[in-house]
């Protein structure tokens, strides 16, 4: 009962909740209604608001400079090949021999017998190659031949039917500077990769491989080459081989628009004996020098040149009557004849009579500048092979 006294007293508190459940329900219903026109609405807007449609504006053709690069890579690509090495390992618990990559490099592809032209410093240290190429076959390949002298190796690969053709050769002797060149390699793995540049300078000289040597009329390029680039094709505007790309100056490690490629005049004398005889044999005078002594002699009687040492029996030297150093007793050096020339261009060192001579064939005979006393005079040399 006293609940019942407790309503009664506020009547129109029941109307006040029941308006104000009722204007809630309202305002639900009509969220309600917004939410569900709110999408064709909101679309609207949106289909109002968008932008046009664009559409792909006609290229038209490509340039002729595009159109020849283009054609030059899908001509020359099948012909350079990617190569890989690895050392075999020993386990020292289990004796298991396993292979252990050792680094990557570029090729191409020679002959139809299946021989691949590369760097020899590719290939050096390692026990074993894989040759793959652009339609992704794999060949084991051995070794042909190789020169340090010249960083030129080749290896063979049994290609057997559908080989790739070979690089065309062209010359370097007729190269000018400013002319465009395209290399071909596989930079840091990234395989079958084009760059471009020019020849920015021509008759470049580096020490081979042990410094023994210099490797001369090297041509010096900007177009982009790293790591990974080496032993493959430097090409002319033709698809012609001009170069192997074999070195890069650079701080960093990288191509720093400074590279360098052994000419196909070069590879042109060397790679042939390579695959005839296993290795190359230079033509020489016949005479013995050391790189080492030679510089103190020079620095001693301050005269550049080479110091004959010896005199080898039936070469060219001594057939040529060229004169070798002598021994005193007390064990002084008197120096014989000094080779300060060869048809005309200076000598001063060991490597640079070496490179001069390299430019020459197996029985030609050349004009030596020789210094004999105090006497400069010109004998001619006929060139022999050997070492």
């Amino acid at each position: 009962m006293p609940r019942f006294i407790h309503r009664s007293r506020n009547p129109d508190r029941p109307r006040f909740f029941l308006l104000r459940r009722c204007w809630i329900v309202g305002l639900t219903i009509a969220a309600l209604s917004a939410f569900c026109l709110a999408p064709p609405v909101f679309s609207s807007w949106l289909t109002q608001k968008q932008e046009p449609e664009r559409t792909v504006s006609p290229r038209g053709d490509l340039g002729a400079d595009e159109q020849a690069t283009i054609q030059l890579f899908e001509n020359s690509r099948d012909s350079v090949v990617y190569i890989s090495t690895s050392q075999l390992v020993r386990d020292a618990w289990s004796r298991n021999v396993f292979a252990v990559p050792r680094g990557t490099g570029s090729g191409f592809i020679w002959d139809d017998a299946g021989d691949v032209v590369t760097n020899f410093h590719v290939i050096e240290d390692s026990e074993r190659a894989e040759v793959r190429l652009a339609d992704g076959r794999d060949y084991e390949a051995t070794l042909v031949g190789v020169s340090p002298e010249h960083d030129i190796a080749v290896l063979r690969i049994g290609v057997g039917f559908k080989h790739p053709r070979p690089v065309p050769i062209g010359t370097s002797a007729d190269l000018k500077v400013g002319q465009k060149v395209f290399a071909i390699g596989n930079p840091f793995g990234l395989d079958w990769t084009l760059t471009n540049g020019i020849v920015s300078a021509l008759d470049r000289s580096l020490p081979s491989e042990g410094g023994t040597s210099m490797v001369e009329h090297l041509i010096q390029t900007d177009a982009p080459i790293n790591p990974g680039n080496s032993g493959g094709p430097l090409l002319d505007s033709a698809g012609r081989l001009i170069g192997i790309n074999t070195a890069i100056f650079s701080p960093s490690g990288a191509s720093a628009g400074i590279g360098f490629a052994v000419p196909v005049d070069t590879v042109m004398r060397v790679v042939p004996q390579l695959i005839k005889n296993g290795s190359y044999t230079p033509p020489t005078l016949g005479v013995e020098a050391d790189e080492g002594l030679n510089r103190r002699l020079s620095s001693v009687f301050g005269l550049q040149g080479v110091f004959v040492l010896k005199v080898k029996p039936g070469s060219g030297a001594a057939m040529a009557d060229l004169k070798e150093a002598k021994i005193t007793n007390d064990g002084r050096i008197v120096p014989g004849d000094v080779i300060v020339g060869i048809e005309g261009k200076p000598i001063d060192s060991v490597a640079a009579m070496m490179a001069r001579l390299d430019d020459f064939k197996v029985g030609d005979v050349v004009s030596v500048d020789i210094v004999r006393g105090s006497q400069r005079t010109k004998v001619a040399v006929a060139l022999r092979a050997g070492r």
